[in-house]
This record gives structure tokens, sequence and C-alpha cells, in this order.
């Protein structure tokens, strides 16, 4: 998931662990707040384009163990698996 917004600004050899392809495939919910390309045109929902791929792993991970707190986001990555995070 991540990866797919973050290669607008890294090359694909900047992902350690995730698979770009298999983000692409699942950015569809990241996507309805965040914006297809990750460039949010809403105010209340940060853009994803451009970010680190780390920084968005470590969120997600911060929001699903409840580190982060957010009723829309927490619920969305409750059911993520660490590939999918990576990813």
């Amino acid at each position: 998931m991540l990866g797919i917004f973050a290669s607008l600004a890294l090359p694909a050899s900047g992902f350690a662990g995730g698979d770009a392809e298999a983000g692409a495939q699942k950015i569809a919910v990241c996507a309805s707040c965040h914006g297809q390309t990750g460039l949010s045109i809403s105010p209340e929902y940060p853009s994803l384009a451009g970010q680190v791929p780390g920084y968005l792993e470590k969120q997600l991970r911060a929001y699903k163990s409840g580190e982060r707190q957010n009723a829309i986001t927490s619920g969305m990555v409750a059911a993520l698996s660490e590939q999918d995070m990576m990813d």
C-alpha cells in the first residue's frame, strides 16, 4: 500500500520489504480519502505521496497498535497484515 504512494517520490529500490506492485492493488481503501495519486484534495486528510516509505509504515503500525488514534484510519488498518503495511 505504502509503496505505490511513496513510489511517486522515490525509486523502487527504496522499499526495504515491500512490493509496490502488490501495494498498487491495495490502495483503493486509502485512495478514497487520500486521493488516487496520494495527493489529498481535502485538508482533513493528509497527502501520502512523497512520504518516505519507512515513515508511512511506521504510522500504519502506530494506528494499528493504538499509539496514534483516528477512528477512520484505525479501523482501516486493523485488518492489515505486516506484509500489507510494507507493501
